[in-house]
C-alpha cells in the first residue's frame, strides 16, 4: 500500500516562499501522475497543480500558474510544490495525491495527510 508524506508547510507573509514535499513509499513512484490539491475552510478541495509520470508534462490552476512550480525527482520518490509570491488567498491544507495528472480529486486513489499553509498580510 502506498503511503504520502507531506512536510514543508507553514506560516508566512504575503509575497514570501514555501516549498512542499511530498514523499512516496510503497509502489514504483514514477509509474503514477502526482497531483497537488488545496482546501480552504468550508470549501471543497481545489486543484492546484499536476505532473505527469515522466516530469515532463504539467498542468496547473489558472490561480497559480504564474506563481507555482510543480517538480517531481523520481529517484527520490518525491513530489514538490514550489509556492512564490504567496497570498492570503492561498490560505488553505495542502494536500499530494497519487495516481492521476488530471484536475479532478477522484481520478487519485491515495491522498497525504495534508499541509496547513497560512499567509499573514
Amino acid at each position: 500500500q502506498v503511503q504520502l508524506v507531506q512536510s514543508g508547510g507553514g506560516f508566512v507573509q504575503t509575497g514570501d516562499s514555501l516549498r512542499l514535499s511530498c514523499a512516496a513509499s510503497g509502489r514504483t513512484f514514477s509509474s503514477y501522475g502526482m497531483g497537488w490539491f488545496l482546501q480552504a475552510p468550508g470549501k471543497e478541495r481545489e486543484f492546484v497543480a499536476s505532473i505527469s509520470r515522466s516530469g515532463y508534462s504539467t498542468n496547473y490552476a489558472d490561480s497559480v500558474r504564474v506563481r507555482f512550480t510543480i517538480s517531481r525527482d523520481n529517484a527520490k520518490n518525491t513530489v514538490y510544490l514550489q509556492m512564490n509570491s504567496l497570498n492570503t488567498e492561498d490560505t488553505a491544507v495542502y494536500y499530494c495525491a497519487v495516481g492521476s495528472s488530471s484536475a479532478m480529486p477522484s481520478r487519485y486513489d491515495v491522498w497525504g495527510q495534508g499541509t496547513q499553509v497560512t499567509v499573514s498580510s
